[in-house]
């Protein structure tokens, strides 16, 4: 009788945590949401930002040590004791934390045991919260940066800091405003988590499945069209989500076995869905939140971040448009099966809703200009009332799927919120020891004294640093890291952090740690380490952009009108040739000579006219023969295609 009687007890052990975990989410996200519609204050509840932020990490902190295991794996099981009283103490120490935040945060330089204690304690449950949520690449980077804030002072001349006692460091990092309370974790417990919940939303409603649809409508009938959708539809769903592998696996687990099933190689497949949903985090008006992330970075308007990512953004994905197109037709790939795609009245009738939240979103941040959690929140009520007015092919959006969309996005923030006080840490340490200026000469140092030797350091730091990370984190730490050695030499404020971000997104595409390819792989069948190399190639253009951009920031729209829009329109042109030449085809196969004149005069285009003096001529030179090469092989077509009409769909010879 004791069997049955201990897995029944075990069963309602099981539920009590479920229960606890699923209450402290949706905590965790009612939280966040009353400060980013300004609940408090309306309710006449006056307090500091620290005081909300320490809150946050009082439920977000305690929920993360019962969700994982000590070796980050989601728990599928009631938790052990030790963590338990890890979670309780978790609790009450960034409560106290809230509570007592004004009179602590007033006595740093005297230290007291009353703040020094518990400061101490939440300090270091942060960082075992951030190793089980993220894993260990950013886990040594905090470890690093207050190791270095202990030993540094002992460091050569160079890289020296001031030296600081653990008691005082410890207080530091835990109770002043530059720290871990500091700025990215506000960011990230307001902006960030306003956008997670409107991701959610959108999902819990079908939004994933409509965006498909009408990618299938727009694109299907076209060569190659089961790529282009994956590419379409992850470019909507993805400047939304702030996760690249969730959007990977939202989108893939319909774009990758049309792609497999019409032509396209498991390692291609996964290959594009990877980059397509890499790519959201880079394209406006979003970028998975990390527009607005950048704007309170650089203390200018979102707007200008907006239009400086445009351009940048739009030329990734026709580089991937244009590859997966060339691959169709090397592989004689023909269009979606009619019969697969919806009709286009029908989609528009079911789903005519969707386009409003964005309408709504876009609305409020540019024409009323309300924050950016604010108009996402719009966005998302939008998304509620339209679902449970009038469903999404019939079917309503029902009171237990907003609960689980609720409760999913709690859960789903755990890991942000620990990156922000992470990042809050390393900016904290950088700033109380004086590290940041000997980062910064380090890394110039490092580069060999030269900008462009500091950049390609700066894109290996990014693409390691960035493994394994959210678009957001990525994004935080690498502007505390390594975006100030990139503006000490010079370069552009907005090109510096429009780098970072770049090079920070390739690391999900950039083998031995590409997670985004790594996660479509899982779902095609192909082999993880083949599809991050085939994702670098389908995402090449993301490795030079951020190298032009720097160079002249025309292509940021920090130019003249007429300047951007010569650089906009080269650049396309430019793409489309070097496309070209990686894929080895046009409308036949392509020798190496060939080749490599197509990459030589689309790089030449490529190069903005203001990157250096005489940089026109490269237009010129790059245009002229572009041209030339595309005649070519067009006037050899027309002169072979009399001669192969009676073996049509047979490979044509290899050009010269």
């Amino acid at each position: 009788m004791s069997g049955p009687i201990t897995e029944a007890a075990r069963g309602k052990e099981s539920k009590a945590f479920a229960g606890l975990t699923s209450g402290l989410a949706i905590a965790v996200l009612g939280a966040a949401l009353a400060q980013a519609a300004d609940l408090y204050r309306a309710f006449g509840l006056q307090f500091y930002p620290q005081q909300y932020m320490a809150g946050i990490l009082a439920l977000s902190v305690p929920l993360t040590l019962l969700v994982y295991d000590f070796n980050g794996e989601r728990r599928r099981g009631s938790p052990p004791w030790y963590d338990v009283v890890a979670a309780a103490f978790g609790f009450a120490t960034a409560a106290y934390a809230a509570v007592r935040y004004p009179v602590l945060s007033e006595l740093i330089f005297k230290l007291p045991m009353q703040g020094l204690i518990p400061g101490t304690i939440l300090t270091l449950l942060v960082i075992e919260a951030l190793r089980r949520a993220t894993g260990r690449v950013l886990t040594g980077v905090v470890l690093l940066a207050i190791g270095l804030a202990l030993v540094g002072h002992h460091l050569p001349k160079t890289l020296a800091g001031r030296p600081t006692d653990i008691d005082y460091l410890f207080y530091y990092l835990a109770f002043d405003p530059t720290a871990m309370l500091g700025t990215p974790l506000l960011i990230v417990s307001t902006v960030v988590v306003a956008f997670v919940f409107f991701g959610q939303i959108l999902l819990a409603a079908g939004g994933s499945d409509f965006f498909t649809e009408a990618s299938m409508v727009v694109v299907g009938r076209f060569r190659g069209g089961q790529a282009k959708i994956a590419v379409t539809a992850s470019c909507i769903f993805g400047t939304i989500s702030g996760s690249v592998v969730s959007n990977v696996a939202t989108t893939g687990v319909i774009t990758i076995p049309l792609m497999r099933d019409a032509g396209y190689t498991p390692e291609q497949a996964g290959a594009i869905e990877a980059v397509a949903s890499t790519g959201g985090q880079l394209m406006p008006p979003i970028m998975g939140a990390a527009a607005f992330l950048m704007a309170e970075f650089l203390q200018i308007q979102y707007t200008d971040v907006v239009l400086a990512a445009l351009i940048p953004a739009v030329l990734y994905y026709l580089a991937l448009f244009i590859l997966a197109d060339l691959e169709a037709a090397r592989r004689n790939i023909q269009r979606v099966d009619p019969k697969l795609i919806p009709r286009a009245i029908a989609v528009a009738k079911a789903g005519w809703y969707f386009p409003l939240p964005f309408v709504v979103l876009i609305g409020g941040l540019f024409s009323l200009h309300y924050t950016p959690e604010y108009a996402a929140l719009l966005a998302a009520a939008t998304v509620v009332i339209c679902g449970v007015l009038f469903g999404y092919k019939g079917k309503r959006v029902s009171a237990m799927e907003l609960f689980r969309a609720v409760r999913d996005a709690g859960f789903a923030v755990l890991d942000i919120l620990a990156i922000g006080a992470a990042a809050g840490m390393v900016i904290g340490v950088l700033s109380i020891t004086g590290l940041d200026f000997a980062l910064t000469l380090s890394l110039v140092q490092l580069g060999g004294g030269s900008v462009v030797g500091l950049l390609i350091v700066a894109a290996v730091i990014c693409i390691l640093l960035g493994m394994g990370m959210p678009t957001t984190g990525v994004y935080i730490l690498l502007a505390a890291l390594v975006a100030p050695s990139l503006v000490k030499v010079g370069i552009q404020p907005i090109a510096a952090h429009m780098f970072i971000l770049y090079f920070g997104m390739m690391s999900m595409i950039t083998p031995p740690v590409a997670i985004a390819a790594f996660a479509a792989a899982s779902l095609a069948g192909a082999d993880p380490v083949r599809t991050g190399f085939e994702a670098m190639r389908f995402g090449w253009l993301a490795y030079l952009i951020p190298f032009l951009f720097v160079a002249s920031p025309s292509l940021l729209m920090q130019a003249s009108p007429g300047v951007v829009i010569l650089a906009a329109l080269s650049a396309a042109f430019g793409v489309w040739l070097v496309c070209i030449g990686i894929m080895g085809y046009l409308r036949r196969a392509l020798g190496a000579a060939m080749r490599l004149l197509f990459c030589g005069s689309g790089l030449a285009l490529l190069i903005p006219a203001g990157a250096f003096e005489g940089a026109l001529a490269t237009d010129i030179v790059g245009g002229a023969l572009g041209v030339g090469l595309l005649l070519r092989e067009f006037l050899a077509r027309r002169v072979r295609d009399p001669q192969q009409a009676v073996a049509a769909g047979t490979p044509a010879a290899s050009g010269k």
